[in-house]
């Protein structure tokens, strides 16, 4: 990060009054006062930021940012802007954690910001990324999702909130996709009972998820397998309910001639 010229006599001047340095070299430091860059400095800086964002230079840019964020005098509108493009800075350079570090600046330190909607969204976002894959450990998308929930709470109608729903439906397909191997596994290795228990949490937690039908026909065959067919009735009459073209349906649950 570059430090404007202030910053570098501010730490020049607590260095020296550490304990490093003469007396008259301490005394001079303790007199160094931090300069500050004039509003035109502050605007040419910015301006380099946001055209280095714009070319895709996004180290530079967050450099830059990082040291428009110390010179901003109070209530300068650039803000908000300086930590949104921070994030979105960061999160280019794969740096997701620091980046969600920033897009909170903005939604919860500045809430009424046109901003802080779509920066609780890039937060949300960034977390997902950090779950590559349905089979990992899926904490990051738990975060993820609990934030995009928060979206929704916080501001409901707003676009983010929109873009926030539907990425709350691709994260379930995610969570549901998990919970479906972990059955298949249990099914491959005639845990039938520890099957029985995913497959129905799974169902229960994401009815609407694609893998759905697939695993209310592996429940199907595992209820088979352990003689519960009450189980069974119970089960194929919620896929001819809620499933009913489904090709799953008709191979767990073939019609019979006296229901025909």
């Amino acid at each position: 990060m570059r430090l404007p010229l202030g910053w570098w006599a501010v730490v020049a001047g607590l260095a020296a009054c550490s304990g490093g340095g003469s007396a008259a070299e301490r005394a001079a430091a303790g007199a160094a006062i931090a300069l500050t860059a004039t509003p035109e400095e502050i605007q040419i800086l910015w301006d380099e930021a946001m055209e280095a964002y714009r070319r895709g230079e996004f180290s530079t840019t967050a450099d830059n940012l990082e040291r428009l964020v110390l010179e901003f005098p109070p209530g300068d509108p650039r803000v908000s802007k300086a930590h949104f493009y921070l994030g979105e800075s960061y999160l280019a350079m794969k740096d997701q954690l620091q980046a969600v570090r920033e897009f909170r600046r903005v939604s919860d330190e500045r809430p009424n910001d046109p901003l802080a909607p779509v920066a609780l969204l890039r937060a949300a976002d960034a977390y997902a990324e950090l779950w590559s894959r349905p089979e990992l450990d899926p904490s990051y998308g738990q975060t993820a999702l609990a934030t995009y929930q928060e979206l929704l709470n916080r501001y409901p109608e707003s676009k983010a909130a929109d873009r926030g729903r539907a990425r709350i439906l691709a994260l379930e397909e995610w969570f549901a996709s998990k919970e479906f191997k972990t059955a298949m596994f249990y099914l491959r290795n005639k845990a039938w009972d520890s099957a029985i228990l995913y497959l129905k949490g799974m169902v229960a937690d994401y009815p609407r998820a694609e893998v759905a039908p697939q695993a209310l026909e592996k429940l199907v065959e595992a209820y088979r397998k352990l003689g519960y067919e009450d189980d069974v009735e119970e089960t194929c009459g919620y896929m001819r309910r809620f499933h009913r073209d489904e090709a799953e349906t008709a191979a767990a649950c073939p019609v019979t001639i006296q229901e025909s």
